[in-house]
């Protein structure tokens, strides 16, 4: 006797979930009375059918504004770019100026550690 194990797998990805759902809605609703899914009571589709649209335009929003958010991170870190080059300028002559009192660079924001670096532990895998 043959294994007849069947799975039938539901998409985790929103969209293909979605997409899913607009097929078994629209089958059921073409089936009519005669559909085999107007048995079920808990989540019936006459109530769960409509969502998809909504949920349909959620989604849509939610990727115009993923595409908006990566264009601003990109213009942000074109900026970032150039102010992080002016930290490292200022905090490069503030050290000349305060060359015997490093602490002094504190007084202009800047985070000043004058405790011995530690030794690095060597890596696990090149034992």
């Amino acid at each position: 006797m043959a294994n007849n194990t069947v799975r039938i797998s539901i998409p985790t990805n929103a969209a293909d979930k979605l997409t899913l759902a607009e097929k078994i809605y629209q089958k059921h609703q073409a089936d009519g009375d005669a559909s085999p899914l107007k048995v079920i009571s808990s989540h019936a589709w006459e109530s769960s059918g409509p969502r998809i649209a909504t949920a349909l335009e959620y989604h849509k929003q939610v990727e115009a504004l993923r595409s908006q958010s990566d264009l601003t991170y990109r213009k942000r870190d074109l900026e970032v770019a150039e102010v992080d080059e002016s930290i490292k300028a200022s905090r490069d002559l503030l050290l000349g100026i305060y060359r015997d009192n490093p602490k002094e660079l504190s007084q202009w924001g800047f985070s000043v550690s004058d405790t011995p670096r530690t030794a690095k532990k060597p890596d696990e895998t090149t034992k």
